[in-house]
C-alpha cells in the first residue's frame, strides 16, 4: 500500500515529498487488485472495534503506511475529505473514494480500472 497524501486543498509542505503510487500500483496489479489493495489499507487503518477509520485509529496506525510525518491537521483534513455521510470516521467505501480522489492520476484512469474490476 502506498503513502496518502495530505489533501490538494491542505497546502500542506508533507506533500511535496509524496510519490503517488497509486498509478503504478494499478498498472502492476489491474483493477481488481488495486481495489484488494485499498481494501488491505483500509484493514491496517480502521478501529477494529468499530469497523470505521477513525481519527485516532488512523493516527495510530498511520506509521504503518509511512503518514508518521502528517500533523494532526492533515489528518483531520484527510478525514474531513472522505467523510461523504459526516458521522466523523470513513467507512470502506469512503476511504477507496478518498485514495481515488487523491490521486489525479490514477483519476483519469479510474473509469477504466471500475469496469476492469467490476466485469461480469
Amino acid at each position: 500500500m502506498s503513502a496518502i497524501p495530505p489533501p490538494a486543498s491542505q497546502g500542506s509542505s508533507s506533500a511535496s515529498g509524496f510519490h503517488d503510487f497509486l498509478p503504478v500500483m494499478a498498472n502492476k496489479l489491474g483493477g481488481e487488485g488495486l481495489i484488494g489493495e485499498l481494501c488491505n489499507g483500509f484493514s491496517l487503518l480502521m478501529d477494529s472495534e468499530k469497523g470505521v477509520i477513525t481519527f485516532d485509529s488512523l493516527k495510530k496506525n498511520s506509521a504503518l503506511l509511512g503518514l508518521q510525518d502528517l500533523t494532526d491537521d492533515d489528518l483531520k483534513s484527510m478525514m474531513k475529505e472522505g467523510d461523504f455521510d459526516g458521522d466523523g470516521a470513513l467507512n470502506q467505501m469512503e476511504f477507496c473514494v478518498l485514495m481515488f480522489r487523491l490521486s489525479p492520476e490514477l483519476m483519469e484512469a479510474s473509469q477504466f480500472l471500475l469496469e476492469e474490476a467490476f466485469q461480469l
